[in-house]
């Protein structure tokens, strides 16, 4: 409960806090101030795109500084705002994953018009918006703010999935993804209900000991414990797109404009992934440490661990699966994101910092690959009008850019060496491997088998997506030239000219230096991440290293308001 003297304490700490807090005041500043410049006639008129680009680099400079300052503090966590949020390596990471993500989005819808001058203020205040929620979720420490930051970044996102106007296909989607997530949100309410109800707390080291307690006594879940996990775990479920909470991604993809499409499957991708991963590891720090057998911390893994396991193992199949026929970029890049989001499911099913490292590396080449792959959509559809797999015959004839950076991009997706991508699937799955031989040495050979078996259907998937992945590559290179579409199908936009040198009327899409440069540096890194791995996987086992137990710093004083 409140008492004179929490007040006081909170108060002190307030200055604190704020510097912990500094770059999400910075985007929550720049949605003020661009909500405020549609007050102003002479700013309301102009293209606010600079201004996003301002806000996301000063956040991004202040995040990359937190970084610095969270790798110098080894793997200690401090909790802020009475422990409501959390400042440790793990959230200093992927804050700085999904600022980087939603600049480079701005970038590019500088590059491709979308949005225009007129809704350019709304289009970007959402941006903002959505990046904020994503910000907050990789930091919640308390289940009430994780239902509060999972909101804040859903509702914008679904403004945004429907942003373009007039158009039928997007507005359809739109609702989709309104009515499924509101559903998945009440579903995880009621589960956050449950786990706070049952034990008294929401905050949540607290919880993860007095689950903990509760596992080690009775060797196991009881069914309200059990109830209230795979609850939340639904709506955390929705956000990845992960089967069988997966059907509104393809139709959101196909009717959002390719920019927010690639918005969401990288940022959106990533905060979820975090918040996940938080709340499992959380648990597993805690429950590794009851219980005094040798197989007491496996006793998570086990069970909840698997079953996300399996739940990833059936995303990444069927993801897959699914894409083998789809011929609109747009639905077999979101096919694609759900087989990634399998991928990820995997690695995190096995809870060791190991894993949780690999992962974030997986997100790393994940960012750089899915948003290159849509930026190159966009600017097909800027000069054709077309998301078909159609307007990329030959297309290496009409502008070997974006032809080669696909191809960079794809081939990355796909896992082939010495791309990002290989990298970060073979840390992923390298750690699923060595987490099957772990439960095998510590009496659980059960599990292990079970963990190998996690890690052959991960292979196998690898060498089944070849075959969409690389019929694009086909098209693009080996494909003679075809007629483009000069009108929308499929979803597409109205062109916008990218070039004012197209050249002869629907001769196809022509690569202006911008989007050049944009995409060369995209690709670029995408290949030096494959090569050098050592700077990223430094900070990503510094990240995954705030959830050894060892190194926790203890939340707010037992009988504190953030507890409850």
């Amino acid at each position: 409960m409140l008492t004179p003297s929490n007040i006081d304490a909170l108060q002190t700490a307030l200055g604190s806090d704020l510097l912990l807090f500094l770059p999400e005041l910075v985007v929550a500043g720049g949605v003020v101030f661009l909500l405020l410049c549609r007050l102003v006639k002479a700013l309301d008129r102009s293209h606010l795109g600079g201004v996003a680009v301002a806000v996301l680099g000063v956040a991004l400079l202040v995040a990359v500084v937190g970084v610095r300052e969270a790798a110098g503090s080894a793997a200690v966590s401090t909790p802020y705002f009475a422990g409501m949020l959390i400042s440790d390596p793990f959230s200093a990471f992927v804050r700085t994953l999904l600022l980087a993500a939603a600049l480079l989005t701005v970038l590019l819808t500088l590059l491709t018009g979308i949005p225009d001058r007129d809704d350019s203020g709304d289009f970007y205040a959402l941006l903002l918006g959505g990046t904020l929620g994503m910000m907050l979720m990789t930091a919640a420490n308390h289940l009430m703010l994780v239902f509060i930051a999972v909101e804040m970044a859903s509702l914008p996102s679904y403004a945004l999935a429907g942003f373009l106007k007039g158009r039928r296909q997007g507005s359809e989607a739109a609702l989709k993804y309104v009515v499924f997530g509101a559903g998945a949100s009440g579903v995880m309410l009621y589960g956050i209900s449950l786990l706070a109800g049952t034990f008294g707390t929401g905050y949540l080291p607290n919880l993860a000991s007095a689950v903990a307690a509760r596992m080690g006594a009775a060797g196991g879940f009881d069914p309200l414990l059990l109830t209230g996990l795979t609850l939340v775990f639904v709506g955390l479920g929705f956000k990845l797109a992960a089967v069988p909470f997966h059907f509104w991604c393809p139709d959101v993809f196909e009717g959002a404009a390719a920019e927010v499409a690639g918005f969401l499957s990288v940022a959106s991708k990533a905060a979820a992934v975090a918040l996940t991963a938080r709340l499992l590891l959380t648990l597993q720090a805690a429950g590794s440490t009851m219980g005094a057998s040798p197989a007491s911390p496996w006793l998570l893994p086990g069970t909840v661990g698997l079953g996300v396991g399996i739940a990833g193992a059936v995303t990444v199949t069927f993801g897959n699966l699914a894409a083998f026929g789809q011929t609109n970029l747009k639905r077999l890049l979101a096919y694609s994101t759900i087989a990634h989001a399998g991928y990820m499911l995997l690695g995190v099913a096995v809870l060791t910092p190991a894993a949780a490292s690999a992962v974030l590396y997986y997100l790393v080449a994940y960012l750089l690959m899915n948003l290159g792959a849509f930026a190159v959509v966009a600017l097909v559809r800027n000069a054709t009008g077309a998301e078909d797999l159609a307007a990329y015959r030959g297309l290496v004839w009409r502008s070997p850019v974006l032809a080669v950076t696909m191809a960079l991009f794809l081939f990355s997706l796909l896992g082939f060496p010495p791309l990002a991508g290989f990298a970060g699937k073979f840390q992923v799955f390298a750690a699923v491997y060595d987490a099957g031989k772990g439960a095998s040495g510590a009496g659980r050979p059960d599990l292990g088998t079970a963990f190998y078996a996690l890690f052959a259907v991960g292979a196998v998937n690898t060498a089944i997506s070849a075959y969409y992945y690389l019929r694009v590559v086909r098209a693009m290179i080996l494909d003679a030239p075809g007629s483009t579409v000069s009108s929308p199908k499929s979803g597409a936009v109205d062109p916008v000219p990218v070039s004012p040198d197209l050249g002869p009327a629907n001769s196809g899409p022509a690569t202006p230096y911008a989007a050049s440069v944009y995409l060369t540096v995209l690709a670029a890194l995408l290949v030096a991440a494959g090569v050098v791995w050592n700077p990223i996987t430094a900070a990503t086992d510094r990240a995954a290293a705030a959830f050894v137990p060892a190194v926790r710093v203890p939340g707010p004083n037992a009988g504190g308001a953030a507890q409850r």
